[in-house]
């Protein structure tokens, strides 16, 4: 079975393209087992070159907002009114509390939470 490291924008999608194909292998064969390793390598590949930076808590909540369809109402109802509106301007920290309700409600890891960041000055 050759299977070839993934170096450039071309390998990949010459690996995307072999995936597609392979997506019905059936577990135990050879395809699957191709299948399995040309993912592992696509994934490597992808996380080299389109690395997510890693994002403080308030941007980690904006994220899953939009990436999930939530609103502004639906962190209040998580965190509370003020807070929620203080929290997204930067004006209030997180509360522990606060991370664990966010953890819980909007399954976040709560470690991506945690992490110190600015607030902004208050008028």
């Amino acid at each position: 079975m050759d299977i070839n490291p993934i170096r450039t924008d071309a390998d990949h999608l010459a690996a995307m393209r072999e995936i597609e194909q392979l997506w019905e292998a059936e577990d135990g064969t050879e395809a699957f087992n191709r299948l399995d390793m040309l993912a592992t390598l696509v994934d490597a590949y992808e996380a080299r070159r389109w690395a997510v930076p890693d994002l403080d808590p308030v941007d980690t909540i904006k994220a899953h907002m939009e990436l999930n369809g939530r609103s502004l109402g639906d962190l209040t109802q998580v965190i509370g009114k003020s807070r929620a509106t203080e929290i997204l301007k930067r004006q209030r920290p997180l509360t522990l509390a606060m991370i664990r309700k966010l953890a819980f409600a909007w399954n976040i890891p709560a470690e991506r939470l945690v992490a110190e960041y600015e607030l902004s000055p208050r008028p």
